[in-house]
């Protein structure tokens, strides 16, 4: 399924310095809940299962702030259940667009990191890493101190990820980034 939903006829996308990613608008993402609607009388669970995460795709790729938001909460709550059929790196992946579409660029960082521990060889993940990678050094080399302020801002909430997906383990990487991050300042 998997191979499925990222080959089909949902627009992909490459990273050439900008933010190249295509958007969605309030159309193709109420199509696509019409969709998810549809498909919960009488389809297949795999169809459903495609059927959402279309809607998940449209939800972080969406122009409006809102669809944006909802789109991360489904995600997360996903995460934290052990039961979703939906495949975890799908998950991630689409949070780490999410947050790089609310310029939550550190958890943005996380998350495709933790895409890419399952599947290290994906060219979409590894292509929003760099991307990811290069606004973030970006931030840290501006003059004004505004990267390390977001910088520091963003850490909060990657530890709060740290818990939610790898516990113990999780914050300890989380923690290493961050300190990373503040001593790369120059």
């Amino acid at each position: 399924m998997e191979a499925n939903f990222f080959d089909s006829d949902v627009p992909s996308f490459s990273y050439r310095g900008g933010d190249d990613m295509p958007w969605c608008d309030n159309d193709f993402v109420i199509s696509c809940e019409r969709a998810v609607a549809e498909a919960k009388e009488g389809s297949s669970d795999e169809f459903l299962q495609e059927r959402i995460l279309r809607l998940l795709w449209a939800l972080v790729h969406s122009r409006r702030l809102e669809d944006l938001h909802r789109g991360i909460a489904i995600l997360e709550a996903s995460l934290a259940r052990t039961n979703s059929s939906l495949p975890k790196r799908d998950r991630l992946y689409l949070l780490a667009v999410g947050y790089f579409r609310t310029l939550d660029y550190m958890m943005s960082r996380y998350f495709v990191h933790e895409c890419l521990m399952i599947a290290p060889d994906w060219r979409q993940a590894q292509a929003l890493k760099k991307e990811v990678e290069d606004r973030i050094k970006y931030l840290q080399d501006d003059d004004t101190g505004i990267g390390t302020v977001a910088v520091g801002i963003a850490a909060a909430g990657i530890v709060a990820a740290g818990i939610a997906v790898g516990g113990v383990a999780g914050v300890a990487v989380v923690a290493g980034w961050i300190a990373a991050a503040l001593t790369r300042k120059k």
